[in-house]
């Protein structure tokens, strides 16, 4: 018998690996750890990359428009004139104070107050929708949207009655692109058509005031069909802002609309805002929505380029002159209605037409408005598994005023 054999059996040889040292157990869990953090840090930048898209579908839009059409009119000094400057400081002073007034809460409690006033959700419904239609004739459709919605939804969760979110949601999205028609700085489209044409205050107010009195009434009756059923608001309510503040930030709304009026020179009136808002609340100038300037900026570009290239300019001239309001309002379906008020402004003078057309227009699909993107986003954070059965809603709901405002339009044009 050899050695190292007992029972005819051979031992098996001691194969153990050695184990790894503190030092090489703390440099793979270090690896490990590196290798965790990286995932989760590429996620962050993806998901943040995913929001700013979602964000900011329009001006990447325009800016990927205006790069186009760059290469086919290489940048030289008529560049310059595309640029309506006027228009760009007004809306930056409007943007400007209204920040101001939303760091002070002023908007919330403003709605808080007026929806504890009513105890039934007619009521309560009535009000949130209103207060977002005659607030979008001072913030524009898309802050709103943002400052009412998630008013909007508390009010709601905190009555019971969160059934009723995407109808609610629905019409306060139609009452915020259709509220700010009737004044030159209730919608972005009409501060820069109001600017861009020259047109006359008094008769901006006659172009517009059929179809806002048809969307007022349409938006009424509408809300009248929910049930009356008793309900109060239970959650506490907002502390009312310094009204000293609130009295000098409306004395520099006022100012801004003193610009949009042209009363004086647009750059006395940004100077003094811009100066006021340094001293009392500089943060006001730093939450400006930057990127709704922008895309103004870019489809200025883009539709002063479009003019400049003879084939485009014929074509689309000839189209919008056929009909700018049924042009106009098709358009906003697909580019969004502020982008559609620069570009088809190029090709038609017909400018009553394509103001119904582009207020109007913000209704229908999603994309026909900043305003209706944001309600949905809103929807979809709120209530999550539901996008369907609200897109379902929104659709029947947005195309049949969009019908209705349409036939008012021409009708409108036969006493204009």
């Amino acid at each position: 018998m050899r050695e190292g054999q007992a029972g005819g059996e051979e031992q098996p040889q001691d194969t153990q690996e050695e184990k790894p040292t503190e030092a090489e157990r703390g440099q793979a869990g270090a690896a490990a750890s590196t290798a965790v953090h990286g995932q989760i840090h590429h996620h962050s930048l993806l998901s943040m990359a995913a929001r700013f898209v979602k964000s900011n579908v329009v001006l990447l839009v325009a800016l990927v428009a205006a790069g186009i059409t760059c290469v086919f009119v290489p940048f030289d000094e008529a560049y310059a004139d595309y640029f309506d400057w006027s228009t760009l400081a007004c809306l930056f002073c409007t943007l400007a104070v209204v920040a101001a007034f939303k760091n002070i809460r002023f908007f919330v409690w403003l709605a808080d107050v007026i929806v504890r006033r009513f105890k039934n959700m007619r009521n309560i419904t009535l009000a949130l929708v209103f207060v977002t239609f005659f607030g979008s004739m001072i913030m524009a459709n898309d802050m709103a949207l943002v400052t009412f919605l998630p008013l909007g939804y508390f009010v709601l969760e905190s009555c019971g009655n969160k059934k009723l979110t995407a109808f609610v949601f629905i019409m306060q999205d139609i009452a915020a692109n259709l509220g700010g028609m009737l004044t030159p700085f209730g919608n972005p489209q009409n501060l820069y058509l109001y600017s861009y044409y020259s047109i006359p205050t008094g008769e901006f107010f006659l172009i517009m005031a059929l179809p806002f009195a048809a969307a007022f009434v349409m938006i009424f009756v509408i809300c009248m069909f929910v049930k009356p059923e008793p309900a109060s608001v239970q959650f506490d309510a907002h502390v009312r802002p310094p009204m000293w503040r609130v009295a000098v930030y409306a004395a520099l709304f006022a100012l801004s609309l003193c610009i949009v009026f042209r009363l004086f020179p647009y750059y006395w009136g940004l100077l003094a805002v811009v100066i006021g808002l340094l001293i009392l609340d500089f943060r006001a100038l730093l939450r400006v929505d930057y990127a709704l300037l922008l895309t103004f900026c870019a489809f200025f570009i883009f539709s002063g380029n479009l003019a400049r290239i003879p084939a485009v300019a014929e074509g689309l001239g000839a189209l919008v002159e056929w009909d700018p309001l049924a042009i106009g309002a098709l358009s906003c379906q697909f580019i969004s209605n502020v982008p559609s008020a620069v570009l088809l402004s190029k090709f038609t003078q017909n400018y009553p037409a394509l103001l119904i057309a582009v207020n109007a227009g913000g209704l229908g699909t999603p994309i026909a408005s900043l305003a209706s993107l944001i309600t949905l986003n809103t929807f979809r954070r709120f209530n999550p598994g539901q996008t369907g059965k609200y897109l379902a809603k929104f659709l029947l709901f947005n195309f049949g005023f969009l019908a209705v405002l349409i036939g008012v339009g021409y009708l409108t044009l036969l006493f204009v």
